[in-house]
């Protein structure tokens, strides 16, 4: 019961369009200021989907970021115009645009790329 109740208040959203992607991005661009920061996953691929737990985490501790989800199976435009080809990819974004990306599962490198891309916004 808790699982599901912890379930239903993610703070991931997760992207299942290009135009999905891009209310999400202009939305916490220009509304909110928000650095994003987004998990480019596929289900058959374990590292990414043991990232997704970490991913939660990392999303409840730092709620001035935003966190997407992108499958890159289901939204293949998205990792085509982010030259994503390998998972997991996270790519931070700063004012809509592209400023790191991390491949692989390294769970305190994503955790020290984010703290360093919002020390420079905030």
């Amino acid at each position: 019961m808790e699982g599901q109740e912890q379930q239903s208040r993610s703070r991931v959203v997760k992207v299942d369009s290009m135009q999905s992607w891009d209310f999400h991005v202009n939305q916490a661009t220009t509304d909110q200021g928000s650095p994003i920061v987004a998990h480019f996953t596929a289900a058959w691929c374990m590292p990414s989907v043991a990232m997704n737990s970490i991913f939660e985490d990392l999303a409840s501790n730092f709620q001035d970021v935003l966190f997407l989800t992108v499958d890159v199976d289901e939204v293949k435009d998205v990792a085509t115009k982010y030259d994503v080809k390998a998972m997991p990819t996270f790519l931070l974004l700063k004012e809509g645009a592209p400023v790191d990306k991390l491949v692989g599962a390294n769970p305190e490198e994503i955790k020290k790329r984010i703290e360093n891309l919002r020390s420079h916004i905030l």
